[in-house]
């Protein structure tokens, strides 16, 4: 078996830059893939902050001008992962957040920015640079997502493309005016190109002109080819149909690993489950939470939106405080669920605590602490909290949608007399349906073998990067004799 080469266009990467689960899927699936004979690069944009954590660079390539300056290309090893790094001032040097301004709008010359990311990554798929010239380049969502578009465009042979939607919501439309400006040829702005509604579609260009597209739950690929969860795209996918595939992410079980996590006060493992408590005790002492062994905790490691669900679980902390329950909270988001929960943290200390931000220290000690973990998202297209949650024996609480219906086992009546239930789902993402599992997840607390139980069956679960990256490696090998003309 031949070995495969694979750039990896990615706007983050984990360790070196985050702001979701993009990142850490960028981060962990070139590692996991060299046990398939797949080298995988990833070319990244030069943040500030990212550069300032790269070892000892080397220019790959330069730019006399690209999208309105100078750029050049460096190569290194930084934090395990082969890179590439754009290192574009007039486009990336700035600030915080990679995508938003100060004023906590889009930069306003994102398309720009983006374009110049999907640019690079198509001239080293043609061989820009001699040194790693890939047999895929494999895009993530619409930063990426005119990688493959350059490639069809340009003509001539070509490596393989894929696109990877780690979250349909997230489109990149911008007025077709720019469509010379971005490098892209009169010819494609057609609803066989680039064109939608009226304007240019970054991710809709990836998904129309990419040789697979691949996203993060085989439940989510069913979903997004449906009106009611397409985003304007569902017929676009449908008519792809038959090169769609979903994969389910994994994630590092070397960085979540409570055996050996630093993070964590207390180490355990589904050998010593006994030892866990300890780590319940830890995050009510860090958190002012009343220190009791048997109150159920739920934890929360989540961005606050509507997306998330978590208006629905404000709505229900009445239910789970008269119940005995209490709720620890770690996120940030949308206003309006940031004061509510705020308001129920004031009124009930004690029982509810809320820290606004991120903090990683934190996230791990919930996922080591808390008895469940809420996941009651709308949609969602994988999730990782959930997959966390099972590593650390913190039974998931899941909308069944997306990817968490593809990662929890119901702990229905079949599911507990088979022994392989492995947290609650409900369905459809509405109040009555989560009071519903709140009322199962108390039973089945006041039951503390059933609780091991399932604490034991999420731990033993494979929530791994193996099985995603087999997967991942057989796609490649599909399309990589198929580049072409």
């Amino acid at each position: 078996m031949s070995g495969l080469k694979v750039l990896s266009v990615a706007s983050e990467v984990y360790p070196l830059i985050k702001t979701g689960g993009l990142a850490d899927v960028a981060g962990a699936l070139p590692g996991a893939l060299l046990r398939e004979n797949v080298a995988m690069r990833t070319l990244a944009p030069g943040y500030p902050s990212l550069l300032a954590k790269l070892d000892e660079p080397e220019v790959a390539h330069s730019y006399p001008a690209l999208f309105g300056g100078p750029a050049r290309v460096l190569a290194t090893r930084t934090a395990d992962l082969d890179l590439f790094v754009l290192d574009a001032p007039h486009l990336f040097d700035r600030p915080g957040n990679p995508y938003l301004g100060p004023n906590g709008l889009d930069w306003t010359d994102n398309a720009q920015r983006f374009a110049a990311l999907s640019r690079v990554g198509a001239d080293i798929g043609r061989g820009a640079i001699p040194a790693f010239t890939p047999d895929i380049v494999h895009a993530h969502d619409w930063q990426a997502a005119l990688a493959p578009a350059y490639l069809h465009y340009d003509g001539g042979r070509r490596p393989g493309t894929m696109i990877t939607v780690h979250n349909l919501a997230f489109q990149g439309h911008f007025p077709a005016a720019l469509l010379a400006a971005l490098q892209l040829p009169p010819q494609s702005m057609a609803l066989s190109g680039v064109e939608y509604f009226g304007g240019i579609g970054f991710l809709k260009a990836g998904l129309q002109l990419s040789d697979r597209i691949t996203t993060v739950s085989p439940t989510y690929a069913r979903e997004i080819m449906t009106p009611e969860s397409g985003m304007a795209l569902d017929g676009l996918l449908r008519s792809r149909a038959a090169f769609v595939s979903g994969i389910v992410n994994g994630i590092d079980i070397d960085v979540w690993n409570p055996a050996k996590d630093p993070l964590a006060p207390q180490a355990y493992s589904s050998l010593r489950i006994d030892m866990r408590p300890r780590n319940k005790y830890a995050l009510q002492q860090r958190l002012a939470l009343n220190p009791s062994v048997d109150s159920a905790l739920f934890g929360v490691v989540s961005r606050l939106s509507s997306q998330k669900g978590l208006d629905l679980l404000l709505a229900a902390v009445p239910q789970i405080l008269s119940s005995g329950g209490q709720v620890a909270l770690l996120g940030s988001g949308e206003k309006a669920l940031e004061d509510g929960f705020a308001a129920a943290a004031r009124a009930t200390p004690g029982s509810v605590a809320c820290v606004f931000g991120y903090d990683e220290g934190l996230s791990h000690l919930i996922q080591a602490g808390s008895d469940f973990i809420m996941v009651p998202s709308r949609f969602e297209p994988c999730g990782l909290t959930q997959l966390y949650a099972l590593r650390y024996g913190a039974t998931p609480i899941v909308a069944r949608v997306g990817g968490l219906a593809d990662t929890i086992i119901d702990a229905n009546e079949a599911a507990l007399g088979a022994g392989v239930a492995t947290g609650i789902q409900f369905h459809p993402p509405a109040p009555d349906q989560l009071s519903e599992a709140l009322r199962r997840a108390f039973a089945l607390h006041r039951n503390p073998e059933t609780m091991r139980r399932l604490r034991l069956n999420g731990m033993r679960a494979d929530v791994s990067w193996r099985g995603p990256a087999k997967r991942y490696a057989a796609l490649y090998r599909e399309i990589a004799p198929a580049a072409g003309v």
